[in-house]
């Protein structure tokens, strides 16, 4: 059975061979992205659930390299064709998904192992990273931020994990007025017409936060701890440098990751980039807020 989803006003297929109520228990964060079988409308991606497909081995592949993404290891090879096969891990090091590519990403096929958690791990991981590398080329980037709307406008918070964004999300949403939570770790940005717009994702990290929700993008603020508060606002050297390591990307593969650099440079032309120096206190979300708000 072919499923539909709108995420970021881009439209992806899922064939989920034949039942969608399997593949929707294992992603309920996908259910307010699910649409109706688009009319004239490019798709993005297609994901074919095909358990028949098996790892490809030996002279047929280029290991690229296994990397930790800090719920396990993702190993990555180079196919022939200039595809890709990813084999997504848990932390226990067990299989939970092979994820086989295209080029571009516009067509992948995956097959799903072991329990139920492991395999809804698997297929989350492996939606996200070909979300996040088929929209290269479509203006469309995946950024790893906290995500809150103010009077319309979206503002992303940027930092490493650990480091106070969902924090700074949190003390807005108590202090500031008009603000409400779109997305806690993985929103998506767009670009279209050459306005920058910021969408909820069915990807929010702990907080369970899948809001099919769209502003466009006020501001992006990194957050960096400090003992007082103050916002600084970046050149367009630093913003590159700020915005750039909070994007899903691969370095390995020239044409995606010069596909992302081209849309943060595109974006941080039309947005201003922060760095907000705070403590962990009402006094920073003020203060940021009166600094980089649209309104």
């Amino acid at each position: 059975m072919n499923s539909y989803y709108r995420i970021a006003d881009h439209i992806i297929n899922i064939n989920n061979n034949g039942n969608e109520l399997i593949f929707l228990s294992l992603l309920p964060s996908f259910i307010p992205f699910k649409c109706e079988k688009p009319v004239n409308e490019e798709l993005l991606f297609k994901l074919t659930i095909d358990e028949s497909i098996a790892l490809i081995e030996g002279d047929r592949v280029h290991r690229i390299r296994a990397f930790d993404t800090g719920n396990g290891d993702t190993v990555v090879d180079l196919l022939g064709d200039g595809g890709y096969q990813f084999v997504i891990k848990n932390l226990k090091d067990e299989d939970c998904v092979l994820l086989i590519t295209n080029k571009d990403f516009s067509d992948c096929r995956c097959r799903l192992f072991g329990t139920r958690t492991m395999q809804s791990f698997g297929l989350n991981n492996a939606l996200m990273l070909i979300m996040a590398f088929a929209g290269s080329s479509k203006d469309t980037i995946l950024v790893h931020a906290s995500l809150v709307r103010h009077n319309g406008y979206g503002y992303a918070f940027i930092a490493k994990s650990g480091t106070g964004k969902s924090t700074q999300v949190s003390l807005w949403l108590r202090y500031i007025p008009n603000c409400d939570l779109m997305n806690d770790d993985n929103p998506v940005i767009r670009l279209i017409d050459g306005v920058p717009y910021i969408y909820g994702s069915p990807w929010s990290g702990k907080t369970p936060c899948y809001r099919n929700v769209k502003a466009p993008l006020g501001a992006i603020t990194r957050i960096d701890r400090a003992k007082s508060n103050s916002v600084e606002k970046l050149s367009p050297v630093l913003s590159f440098a700020s915005v750039l390591p909070s994007c899903s990307s691969m370095k390995w593969d020239k044409e995606i990751f010069n596909n992302i650099c081209n849309v943060v440079s595109k974006i941080i032309e039309k947005v201003s980039i922060y760095t907000l120096h705070c403590t962990p206190e009402k006094e920073a979300a003020e203060i940021c807020q009166r600094t980089i708000s649209k309104q």
